[in-house]
């Protein structure tokens, strides 16, 4: 791939309702748009996951622009690329961190890859799927009525697994009214680092609830107080924000620290790196999900297409576009039935990004050439 043109879009969306969690309360999204441009005229597309807080992970929108601008982007541009895999594997190995910048232009290249190829995006990474099983998440509301009420319509629906936020003080007796409401789903709790071991006899409690997984209990860069936690509880540990690559699931399993992996994609630094904790943790036997992160349609396709991995056999956070957007910037949007989502067929990430959307969301906007 000859890329000639790489154009980023600093977009800002509102979402349709606000969604909370331990660590704060969105209602819009901001975030980065990159398009990459080769030399045949083909454009493929990648999203930054970054907030414009550093609340959940360090990396913010400002942050983001700086490190592709600044350095990223010329790495791109220095030569030609014969695989996405080279990004990850080899220019940007020397970059520490700064996951999430790396994983939206490599984003890109994977997606005007498996265009070039005339190859689904799913098809690249070696998926086999047709179609994938999805879930919910569901924030911390204003009342256990107006939860019940969400979990009530989303089970109408069809989702295959109930995810609710929980912090102290919305927990125990939350998931205790869900399950008792819904006896027979899918459900699980998700922290965001809320606890410390401190609380290890009050999360014992939620065993009682037949959970599939708590995800993050503890601190975000943690895997050894996770490790003690886990020898504590019946349900298994999913770890999420302390995942940020293959060495990190090396260590995790190492220690016994969880029973589940979620992968998302920003979090990791890419497609190519999300791929090998995949394959560690099939070679483990530790099942996969994919984790979201409120993405639009361009991150919420690479989503589907990596869920199209044989050892992703949870349901992940993918939910509909119409979950969060009224409208999308890709048609056909991302849609659910009866909790499963059709993976698409067309080259690349299978959507188009529509143009005219992209300009009513767009804040602003600079193009690098090579």
């Amino acid at each position: 791939m000859n890329i000639k043109q790489v154009i980023l879009r600093h977009m800002k969306m509102r979402m349709r309702r606000p969604f909370t969690t331990s660590v704060g309360t969105e209602y819009d999204k901001e975030f980065i748009l990159v398009e990459a441009k080769s030399k045949d005229g083909l454009s493929g597309w990648g999203e930054s996951v970054a907030a414009i807080e550093p609340f959940y992970k360090e990396e913010t929108v400002k942050m983001n622009w700086h490190m592709l601008e600044d350095f990223l982007l010329p790495l791109v541009f220095e030569k030609p690329i014969e695989h996405p895999d080279e990004l990850t594997n080899e220019r940007f190995a020397h970059i520490r961190g700064n996951y999430m910048a790396k994983a939206a232009i490599e984003g890109a290249v994977w997606d005007l890859y498996a265009r070039q190829k005339g190859m689904t995006l799913a098809q690249a990474l070696g998926g086999e799927k047709k179609k994938i099983e999805v879930g919910i998440s569901l924030g911390i509301e204003d009342s256990v009525d107006e939860l019940l009420r969400l979990v009530e319509k989303y089970v109408y629906e069809g989702y295959k697994r109930i995810k609710v936020k929980i912090q102290p003080g919305w927990d125990v007796e939350v998931i205790r009214a869900v399950r008792e409401r819904f006896p027979d789903i899918k459900l699980m709790a998700d922290a965001n680092s809320a606890y410390t071991l401190d609380d290890a006899e009050h999360l014992r409690k939620l065993d009682a609830f037949n959970l599939t997984m708590i995800e993050q209990p503890l601190a975000h860069d943690d895997i050894v107080d996770h490790a003690e936690l886990q020898a504590q509880l019946r349900t298994p540990i999913c770890l999420d924000e302390s995942i940020h690559s293959v060495e990190d699931v090396r260590k995790a399993i190492k220690l016994k620290s969880c029973g589940v992996i979620n992968i998302k994609i920003g979090r990791v630094g890419g497609l190519t790196e999300a791929k090998k904790i995949h394959d560690i943790c099939k070679e483990h036997n530790i099942p996969v999900w994919c984790g979201g992160m409120l993405e639009a349609g361009v991150g919420r396709a690479h989503n589907v297409a990596i869920t199209t991995l044989s050892n992703f056999i949870m349901p992940g956070d993918t939910a509909a576009s119409a979950r969060y957007w009224e409208k999308d910037i890709i048609i056909p949007e991302v849609t659910v039935k009866d909790g499963w989502i059709t993976v698409p067929e067309g080259p690349g990430i299978g959507y188009e990004v529509s143009r005219e959307r992209l300009d009513e969301f767009t804040l602003y906007s600079k193009s690098y050439l090579a």
